[in-house]
């Protein structure tokens, strides 16, 4: 069993990933500012923020595995992972980022997503902010390990989809299928990214899933 706190719990990618660690028998922290979307569930229920450095050391001292699934654009998570990585680093812990669509490329030798016509540019200041959240973790110690597992172009919670247990994972390269759409349900994207820490294959990478 793995201790896994989930910092954005009450949201879309942070929910499900935490529903789906539970279920497969793992200790689940969930955290958000507001719980009280979370009242009744079976989960380590604990208020607080990603920000707060003194409640994430404390949260991650006997914790395996940091998921932060917060919203990136106007939320300061670039200019904060440095301290994160600085607090992983005491307490060996993982990091885990739901990432964005725009950091995939659109081929192997090609431009990312975010970089071409095809990114929306409703979109573009939470692709610019993802991206340079992906370069500070780069930037991390090589002893900090993370991955961000960036979903397919159409995933939301306006269109949460079916559990299906059947999708492809690739590397940092757009999936699309033969129709050319690229997407995945809620529930699938949060197996993929459990899978992922139960059995680690991904080390301080960006990587993909779809179906």
């Amino acid at each position: 069993m793995t201790t896994i706190a989930v910092i954005g719990a009450t949201g879309y990618s942070g929910g499900n990933i935490a529903t789906e660690a539970s279920r497969r028998g793992h200790q689940v922290i969930a955290i958000a500012r507001n719980t009280d979307p979370l009242a009744g569930s079976d989960l380590d229920i604990r208020p607080g923020s990603l920000f707060d450095e003194n409640f994430v050391r404390d949260v991650t001292f006997d914790t395996d595995m940091l998921v932060i699934a917060l919203q990136v654009h106007g939320t300061g998570l670039a200019e904060y992972i440095p301290t994160l990585g600085r607090i992983a680093s005491e307490n060996a812990v993982r990091i885990g980022i739901v990432g964005g669509a725009g950091n995939l490329r659109v081929s192997q030798d090609g431009p990312r997503v975010l970089d071409t016509p095809l990114f929306p540019e409703e979109f573009r200041a939470d692709g610019n902010a993802h991206a340079a959240v992906i370069a500070q973790l780069h930037a991390l110690r090589r002893d900090v390990d993370w991955f961000s597992l960036s979903p397919p172009a159409m995933y939301n919670a306006d269109n949460p989809g079916e559990r299906t247990g059947t999708f492809r994972v690739g590397d940092d390269v757009l999936l699309v299928d033969a129709e050319g759409t690229s997407y995945i349900s809620g529930e699938d994207y949060a197996i993929a990214f459990v899978d992922e820490i139960e059995k680690p294959t991904r080390h301080r990478t960006v990587f993909t899933v779809a179906y």
